[in-house]
């Protein structure tokens, strides 16, 4: 059994998501894994911005929604799981997504900059570092523009894990 396999089977017990019951027999949240995944596009970033999450000052995201075009990628949903991996791609922590929304660059608020958890938590800060983000590591080739929709995500944490580093 591989590290995410076994980081899934202790997360479903400890979040309890093998006895929620279904009309057809086991629950589909206890047969399915979620995917793996890190946050930001630099190892730099999938561990400080874990951290973020791990110690509760991050419970949202941001990501361009012309890079789910790009990719094929259908958007999150509430109700999504995921599980974080570190830059060593260890498993750290089930999330839950509780919330999405797309909106224009410009128009992301205070409070989802807040949420985001990232600096001095300002819009002012979440702008200039999520231009600058969307401007290097874009999965398209429509560059950055001020009015480029950007899917904003909430999350929960369900089960988080500390590393042998920690």
């Amino acid at each position: 059994m591989d590290d995410i396999e076994a980081f899934w089977e202790r997360a479903q017990q400890h979040a309890q998501l093998a006895t929620l019951s279904s009309y057809m027999g086991e629950s589909v949240l206890a047969t399915l894994r979620p995917p793996a995944w890190a946050f930001g596009a630099t190892p730099e970033q999938a561990d400080e911005l874990l951290g973020l999450v791990l110690d509760g000052s991050k419970t949202a995201t941001a990501s361009a929604l012309w890079d789910y075009e790009a990719e094929g990628e259908d958007l999150p949903v509430a109700g999504t799981l995921g599980i974080v991996v570190d830059s060593s791609g260890t498993p750290r922590a089930l999330v839950v997504t509780t919330d999405v929304r797309t909106v224009p660059f410009d128009e992301v608020d205070e409070d989802h900059a807040h949420a985001e958890g990232e600096g001095d938590r300002t819009l002012a800060y979440w702008r200039r570092v999520h231009e600058e983000f969307f401007t290097e590591h874009a999965g398209h080739d429509k560059g950055f523009a001020s009015d480029m929709p950007v899917v904003l995500e909430r999350f929960r944490v369900l089960h988080a894990e500390s590393s042998d580093a920690d």
